[in-house]
């Protein structure tokens, strides 16, 4: 039987994280820096998930991909083609840095890796907000002139956030988190972020961190993505052609399936536990392979996200 992959997670630091994966996720991070990401499912040559127990407890996923790809993604997939999603818990207590990343078609042009990503707000602050698309009528000479003037804020549109809204970023897409916010970000395989202001703050190290204005704002310029929209479940919170995401919720005692042979999928816990080959609890980030049969049951009321349809990307 294939079992599903749950990983080590890989802790990031960050001028804008904090301790929040700590008190909100249980989890006992190292040191006492600003953790702002938990890597939970990553394969790239830079970050490697490895895998926590069973059968291939201690290799890599990019190890198990190369050895069993047409087990955990089906069997077209190349065995040294990549995972195509990377799965982060992100603890934003100061305000990220307004960035972008870049559209497909401009990518490769700019050297670097289109990334569309989903956040799922787990828990926010009293009047916690996010900045999310330009506003109507805002042009590349006007964000220039707002950026030149340190007003580039109002350019952006700002909207509300609660626990339990999700929200789309399309590729080329600007934005920032702002404070306040525990987000599951679900996103492509990528690393490409274009800072375009950085709130004049300094880094860990006492020093500017490094901007790419010219390379946000060709993004700027191509971006044709419509303004993000907050979508609550249950129900599809996320579909394009990257990946689709899906709440689902259970009551205790219920059950929640998944058949063999359809494709591979990632389960995400942002509410209660499951049981079912070992117990899941919040914030815990699984991958179900393609060859697995699983059947979980709800040890307590529990909410969670189901990511799937990246298979065919």
């Amino acid at each position: 039987m294939t079992p599903f992959l749950q990983f080590k997670p890989l802790y990031q630091e960050r001028v804008w994280g904090g301790r929040a994966l700590e008190s909100f996720l249980g989890r006992k991070l190292p040191g006492n820096t600003p953790t702002g990401e938990s890597w939970e499912l990553v394969d790239r040559p830079e970050a490697q998930s490895i895998v926590a127990s069973g059968p291939w407890a201690g290799q890599s996923l990019r190890q198990v991909m190369a050895g069993h790809a047409a087990e955990v993604m089906g069997p077209a997939w190349p065995a040294a083609r990549p995972f195509p999603i990377l799965v982060k818990w992100l603890d934003c207590r100061d305000r990220l840095s307004l960035q972008v990343h870049p559209p497909a078609d401009l990518a490769a042009k700019l050297g670097g890796e289109p990334k569309t990503e989903n956040w799922y707000f787990a828990h926010t602050d009293p009047g916690a907000t996010v900045y999310a698309g330009l506003k109507a009528g805002v042009t590349r000479a006007s964000f220039e002139q707002a950026l030149a003037a340190g007003t580039v804020a109002r350019c952006l549109e700002r909207p509300a956030v609660r626990a339990g809204d999700s929200l789309l970023i399309p590729s080329g897409t600007m934005h920032a988190i702002d404070a306040g916010n525990l987000i599951l970000e679900i996103q492509q395989n990528s690393d490409t972020t274009y800072r375009v202001y950085d709130w004049d703050r300094m880094g860990l190290d006492g020093q500017p961190r490094a901007l790419h204005v010219a390379q946000s704002l060709a993004c700027l310029e191509a971006n044709t993505a419509p303004v993000p929209k907050l979508v609550r479940g249950p129900g599809v919170l996320a579909q394009g052609r990257e990946f689709t995401i899906r709440q689902q919720a259970r009551r205790a005692g219920e059950t929640l399936a998944f058949a063999r042979g359809q494709q591979a999928r990632i389960l995400s816990v942002v509410a209660g536990e499951l049981e079912g080959g070992g117990r899941l609890r919040l914030g815990d980030n699984v991958l179900l392979p393609y060859a697995g049969e699983y059947s979980f049951s709800a040890k307590t009321d529990v909410t969670v996200l189901v990511t799937e349809d990246f298979s065919r990307a």
